[in-house]
Order: C-alpha cells, then structure tokens, then sequence
C-alpha cells in the first residue's frame, strides 16, 4: 500500500509553491502593499515581524545537523543579531515594528541553503535541503497568510455575520457567554490567553522538533509529521475565507479591537471599526433572532472566521502531540483547551466556526495519511465524508440559519453529532492503520531516502 515517492512530485510541488507565491506579490502590490516574497527579503536586512518564527524556523531545519554543527549555528545566528544591533544603535536606526532580533537566524538557514549546494552531495545534500526548506515552508506560510488576510478585507467588502451568528443560536451563543467569563477574568485571564493565542506557531515548532528528533542520527524525516499538517492548512483554509467572509462576533456587534485595549500587554494599533458593526452587543447581550442579511464592513478587518484556523492548528497540535511524553501530551491539551477559550473569548470567532475547524482539520489529517497510504479505501471513505460534513456545515450556515436559530434543540445536537461522528471516524480508522503499520515500517523507512 505505501508507495515510493517521486522526484518529479517534488519538482511539480516546488513549481506550484513558487507559482503561488508570486500570484499572491502581484495580488498584493495591486493594492499597494509588498507581498510575502518581499517582505520575507526585507527581512534579511531590516528587522522582522517575529523575531521568534525565525529563530523556531531555525530549531526546525537544524533537526538534520549535528549537535556540533547545531552550537555552531546558533552562536551565529546571535552573533549575527549582535552585530546588527551594534549598527543599528551606531547609526540611531529605531525598531518601532518588529523584533530587533531575529536577522541572524534567517541568514544562518540561508547560509545552509548554500552550503547544502556547494559543499553536500547525495543524500546529506538532499537530507539539508529539506531542513532548509521545512524552515523557509514554515516563514513562507506565516508571510503567506498575512498577505491572505489583507486580500480578504480588499476583495470582500460585504460579510455574513449576521449568517453565522444566527446559525449559533443552536449553540447556545458561545462567544458571548465565553467572551463575558473572560472579561471577568481581568487582565491576567486575558493576557494568559493572548500569550497562548499568539503563540501557537511556536507550540507546533516543539511538538515537531519531537516528531523530528530521529532525524540527525536517522539521516531521513518521518513520512507524516505536524509541519506538513500545519502548512497544508494554511494553504487551504485562507481559499474559505473568500468564500465565506466573516469578521467576528467583536467586530460585527462589538467595538472590534478596543474592546480588549485596556488590558492587552501587546494590543497593536489598528483602525477603529465600532462604526461597521450591526451593533454594540458583544459578549453582553445577545443578538436578536431575524432574517441574516449580508452586511459590509470596512477594508481593513481581515474575513478570516470561517473555518477557524486557530482551532485547525490547535486540534493538529492535539492530534500529533498523542504519542509524545506525557508531559506534551498534556501541553497539547492545554494549547487546544486554551485556543477555544481564546478564539471564543475574545471574540474573533463563533461556535460554527470552532466546530467547521475542527472538521476540516481531521480531513485534511485523514488526506495527507491516505496519500502516504497510497490512497486506500478506508482513508478514501473517510475523506470523503468529512469534506461532506465540512461542506454541509458551511451550506447550512449559509442557508438555513433561521430554522436552526427558531429550533435549537435539534440543530444544535446535529452539528455537534455532525463533528462527533467525524471524530469518531478518524479515530477509528487511524487504529485500523496503526495496526497495519509495523509491517509497512520497514518499506517506508527504504523509500524515505530516495
């Protein structure tokens, strides 16, 4: 059933990554704005968005050196980031966006790109340039993704909150009653969530340094692992944000980002946008049930509600962190517990979307498994029937979200018997594979190293 990897399916891959890539700079100078190919370069030079995604990215790609090649590589990258401190306190040069570190790491993953070329052969070249890219993969999706979200908000000048927001009275409104639990929580509940929210790149990096801890004295990655995961969502997902634009509870009945700028440690300056809502309601009173209507909204918000994309990375990191030691294990729990909490909380997302997330990411889960598996009739049923979940989600919140606000006790317990069932199907069929999978360990193990 496992099937032998090609190098014209890498060629093919890195060809569409490129393409996508490039379509994505001329969307955005289009609106007047670098896209992620430019901002990324700057990034060599001028001080980046998050200083920490490159020094994780970094972790990542080091998995295939030596301990003594990794000391190596990080006493660069710091001396590096020294260095361009130094110049930039001699020439007064203020970082007032950004991190002031962060520059040395992206030149040491560089720097091994160009080792891996000049200086490797064979499989050591091969096995380098796959650190090196699984780094630039993991900066590419986080640039990508802000590019993503700045389309939505230009291209989608109307949203269907209202939509949602009706189709979440089956469930109870849980953004309202989760946004007022944190607000009574105070800036400490608040700023714990948000460090958690923030960071959930750097939550997936550790879960993949373990997936990938072989990796050295094996000379080859696993075949199925968390980044692989984690990217193929962040491609994917952005697309149903312009099919389905939606802001967020806060923003579309509430006063948007001001409603947290009292107590947030690190809440950046943005627009107001307290004059696009429906309404100020948000997290204290609920909104009333009447026919949805689309509603415009301001050219600034990014429509990245529908699926939640949080929950998919969240319930990912769940799902990867199921076999590491207990004490991650536990940390994947928390990170997915404290996502809902915090999508909820905060009001950047309603119940269907938490509910869509985590079904789009146990199909995607259960594609990339079946594709390793040579597309096997199990995996093939399975993905089938959560992409028709996930499209039945969307159709009913689109369409019918009247009568399941008008009888929420049975619409309600259909989506979470809609989620359940997925669940329980990936659950299943992943044992069913797991079993199969010692006598397939050995073949693989051959067909990673070619």
């Amino acid at each position: 059933m496992w099937r032998q990897p090609r190098a014209g399916l890498w060629v093919v891959a890195g060809v569409v990554a490129l393409g996508f890539l490039v379509a994505l700079e001329f969307a955005a100078r289009r609106y007047g704005l670098p896209g992620p190919i430019t901002t990324q370069t700057r990034e060599v030079i001028f001080a980046p968005k998050s200083g920490g995604l490159l020094y994780a990215s970094m972790a990542l790609m080091m998995v295939v050196l030596t301990w003594r090649q990794r000391f190596i590589a990080v006493g660069a990258a710091i001396g590096i980031d020294v260095a361009f401190s130094t110049i930039r306190w001699m020439l007064d040069v203020k970082v007032t966006e950004g991190h002031p570190f962060g520059n040395g790491a992206l030149w040491v993953i560089l720097g091994c790109a160009v080792i891996a070329v000049t200086r490797r052969t064979g499989n050591e070249r091969v096995l380098l340039l796959k650190g090196v890219g699984l780094a630039l993969l993991l900066m590419a999706g986080r640039k990508t993704g802000d590019t993503w979200l700045f389309i939505t908000s230009k291209t989608r000048p109307l949203v269907l909150d209202q939509y949602v927001a009706t189709a979440d009275h089956a469930l109870g409104d849980p953004s309202w009653l989760v946004g007022r639990i944190v607000e009574a929580s105070g800036p400490i509940g608040f700023n714990v969530l948000d460090f958690v929210y923030g960071q959930l790149p750097v939550a997936a990096v550790v879960v993949a340094l373990y997936q990938f801890r072989g990796v050295a004295a094996e000379r080859r990655f696993p075949r199925h692992h968390l980044v692989r995961t984690f990217l193929v969502i962040g491609l994917i997902g952005p697309a149903f944000y312009m099919i389905y634009p939606v802001v967020g509870p806060v923003f579309a009945y509430g006063t948007g980002t001001e409603q947290w700028a009292s107590v947030s440690l690190w809440a950046p300056e943005s627009a107001p946008s307290v004059q696009w809502a429906a309404a100020n309601l948000w997290p204290q009173t609920l909104p009333p049930i009447s026919p949805p209507q689309h509603m415009p909204f301001d050219g600034i918000t990014p429509r990245n509600c529908m699926p939640s994309l949080h929950t998919a990375w969240a319930v990912a990191i769940f799902i990867h962190s199921r076999k590491a030691p207990r004490l991650l294990r536990y940390a994947g729990t928390f990170w997915l517990i404290a996502t809902l909490a915090a999508t909820l909380g905060f009001g950047y997302h309603y119940g269907a979307d938490l509910i869509a997330g985590g079904v789009f990411t146990l199909t995607i889960e259960a594609a990339l498994r079946t594709f390793d598996r040579g597309w096997d009739r199990s995996g093939i049923r399975l993905v089938a029937y959560g992409a028709t979940v996930f499209t039945a989600l969307l159709v009913s919140y689109r369409y019918v979200p009247l009568e399941m606000a008008k009888h929420p006790w049975v619409a309600g317990p259909l989506l979470l018997l809609a989620m359940t069932s997925v669940i329980y199907g990936y659950v299943r069929t992943a044992a069913r594979w797991e079993a199969t999978a010692p006598s397939a360990r050995e073949p693989e193990r051959q067909l990673e190293l070619v």
